[in-house]
């Protein structure tokens, strides 16, 4: 800018400057003067410079595809490529005017650059000129535009298949956690943006391809329509007519398949480099140079050929001396390469911590959670950025860090063709957690009230909770809702399923690891409370044990400053884990209570007669972590009969309450119900807020 500014007058310089900055309106101003060199003569000096702009344009894109390191960086290739197309066309249009209305006057009168071009080529010689233009147009048109465009249909067509499994791998990988949602939406756009671009560069290829046969065309049309106007209307002689016209002619052809060539090699290297990552100086050497042995091969074929008898010796010989000497150091550095890799390995098997990708202690790795899917429950992971099952395990997990303050593991999701078509397991650590059948584009409709269904549909159980349920069409949606059914999608009943699954095992689904992840992301200002309780007071173990305690009953440990002040309050008392995790349900009192309340307000309560409550104080045997329950199996017996018979009577008048206890002996009792009613929630007394109400609605 600083060079123009010393050449361009003032205004002319921020007029250029305030076009620099509105460079959409520059765009379109560009398009439209193109547009009209068609329509409009031009004079002689800015066909020249026009000339030269297409030639510096179409060495900008050929520059700018060999340094680019991926096409994607490129993707407005095409629609330069139209442009460039239709700059020369245009200029073509208007050299080919000069050259009709003014050839007679001689070889420039359509500009120095055709002239130039023409007189350089031809060299006095008419059938050399057509020659070699004629053998730039084929080259053009049958080698390098005909390539190119075939890869770039191939690509096309190759790209739209793989969409769908791309798509599958990225909500995969997304649901297992392996990526996030930003990277996800990367890798979507990207490919998006991959399949858009191939298919624009197999229909941008016909521009090219289109270009070449124009231009074969008004050469042909130059020539002869140019020997007709200079000899039957201006009386120039044949001979003289046929020099000028055709100096004239083949500098025109020339000037614009010089352009087109290049812009033609710069769309084949762009297409035929898909495969490769970086430039294409680096795909190109660093897979030529890979190995050294063909290169020292080639090095001795150049030799053999120099002794035969007839070839000239000298070319073949420096050949083969300077691909010899490359061969050489290929060798030399793949052989330092060697030595690296073996100190590499060395160091690997100094330090067994660290194991390779070969190594088969990673056979050993367990998934935490994997959803195994038969081949027909697929379509559930979805072909596009609309997957229904990945995003609702998304939603799932967001929803369980809210509620309990658990980040669940990542879920992996893969097939299983041993499975039945319609078949999902969810497995934990390996394990199978559950399974259950699903129908694809149908829907699930259940009856709260327990009567039947009726809907037209496949008759089932509902995989969660066991309760009988239909399979019915998605035409039927709005009866069945408008018959107060409760209707629920194939994704739907698998992500239920695989919440309770994970709320039954959320105790074992805290590893160390979470524990420790947990805990570094504690405030700051818990971190000196964190320093002086672990280890000194308390292992981490035992804080995991703790927390495992209280996921177990499905009680939240968001508020994790308020656990970890109550944990170091209960240490200065006690050490067993059982004493400190009931003192923590006592100080999460009001957390808990609020979440036994019901929709009236208030806690239903169910709480054991004195003689129960003495019976349990005195079968606790031991002390400490020793301490069981040694109570005898009968009496063990009746009191599970009669919880089962109470809480079934209150849930069928639609209460669940809990059962209430001393202190005492609620983990002892929780211990009992678990076994046989994992649902039914256990409180102490110390666990109810005071300004809670409570309802006692039986006693057992």
């Amino acid at each position: 800018m600083n060079a123009l500014a010393a050449i361009l007058p003032p205004n002319v310089l921020e007029l250029l400057r305030r076009g620099l900055r509105q460079s959409d309106i520059l765009f379109g101003l560009g398009v439209v003067a193109i547009l009209v060199v068609l329509i409009l003569p031009i004079p002689t000096p800015l066909l020249d410079l026009l000339l030269a702009v297409s030639m510096g344009f179409s060495v900008l894109v050929l520059m700018t595809t060999m340094f680019v390191t991926r096409p994607l960086e490129f993707s407005s290739f095409p629609t330069i490529l139209l442009v460039a197309t239709m700059l020369r066309l245009s200029l073509n249009l208007a050299s080919t005017r000069l050259i009709l209305s003014e050839g007679h006057e001689g070889p420039t009168a359509a500009g120095r650059v055709i002239a130039a071009f023409g007189s350089f080529v031809m060299q006095g010689n008419v059938v050399i000129g057509l020659v070699v233009f004629v053998i730039l147009v084929i080259v053009n048109f049958v080698v390098i535009t005909k390539g190119s465009g075939r890869i770039a249909e191939v690509a096309a067509r190759f790209t739209l298949d793989a969409m769908p499994g791309k798509q599958m791998a990225i909500d995969a990988d997304l649901s297992a956690g392996l990526i996030d949602e930003a990277e996800a939406r990367r890798r979507r756009q990207e490919l998006e943006e991959e399949s858009a671009f191939y298919g624009a560069m197999d229909g941008a290829a016909k521009f090219v391809r289109g270009d070449a046969v124009a231009g074969l065309l008004i050469t042909a049309i130059n020539l002869v329509g140019g020997l007709v106007i200079g000899v039957v209307q201006q009386g120039v002689d044949l001979a003289e007519a046929v020099r000028t016209y055709s100096v004239l002619t083949i500098g025109d052809g020339l000037v614009s398949q010089i352009p087109a060539l290049v812009i033609s090699t710069a769309a084949g290297i762009l297409v035929s480099k898909s495969g490769t990552r970086g430039r294409a100086d680096e795909a190109l050497f660093g897979q030529l140079g890979a190995n050294p042995r063909p290169v020292a091969v080639t090095a001795a074929l150049l030799g053999l050929l120099a002794l035969l008898p007839g070839l000239p010796a000298l070319p073949f010989l420096l050949l083969a001396a300077v691909v010899g000497a490359i061969a050489r150091v290929l060798e030399r550095r793949r052989h330092a390469g060697a030595a690296a890799g073996g100190d590499a390995a060395e160091d690997a098997r100094a330090n067994p911590e660290a194991p390779t990708e070969d190594d088969p202690l990673r056979a050993l790795e367990i998934d935490p959670m994997r959803l195994e899917l038969g081949y027909g429950l697929l379509p559930l992971v979805g072909r596009d950025g609309r997957a229904q099952l990945p995003a609702q395990i998304r939603a799932l997990r967001r929803q369980l860090a809210a509620e309990l303050g658990f980040v669940m593991p990542p879920v992996r999701i893969q097939d299983n063709i041993q499975l039945p078509a319609s078949t999902y397991v969810v497995r934990i650590k390996d394990i199978e957690a559950g399974r259950g059948e699903v129908r694809p584009g149908m829907l699930l409709v259940m009856n709260p009230q327990g009567g039947p269904v009726e809907v037209p549909g496949e008759d089932t159980r509902e995989p969660t909770f066991g309760l009988p349920a239909r399979w019915v069409a998605q035409r039927y949606r709005d009866e069945a809702l408008a018959r107060g059914y409760t209707v629920v999608d194939a994704a739907t009943v698998i992500t239920t399923h695989l919440t309770e699954i994970v709320k039954d095992n959320l105790a074992d689904l805290l590893t160390f690891a979470e524990t420790r992840k947990l805990l570094d992301s504690l405030p700051e200002e818990y971190r000196k409370l964190m320093d002086e309780l672990v280890p000194a007071r308390i292992t981490l173990t035992g804080i995991q044990r703790v927390l495992q305690g209280l996921l177990a009953e499905r009680v939240s440990i968001r508020d994790l400053p308020a656990i970890l002040e109550a944990i170091g309050e209960a240490v200065q008392h006690t050490q067993s884990l059982v004493r400190i995790t009931e003192h923590v349900r006592t100080r999460l009192a009001r957390q808990i209570s609020f979440a036994a309340c019901g929709p009236g307000g208030y806690i239903p309560v169910v709480t054991l007669s004195p003689q129960l409550e003495r019976a349990f104080h005195e079968a606790l045997v031991g002390e400490g972590e020793d301490r069981v329950l040694d109570m005898e199996p009968a009496r063990l017996q009746a009191f599970l009969e009669a919880v089962r018979e109470t809480f079934e009577r209150l849930a069928a008048r639609g209460e669940l309450p809990v059962l209430l206890v001393s202190p005492s002996i609620r983990p002892y009792v929780r211990s009992v119900i678990e076994r046989f009613r994992p649902g039914t929630a256990v409180l102490s007394h110390a666990e109810i807020h005071p300004k809670v109400r409570i309802r006692t609605l039986g006693q057992i």
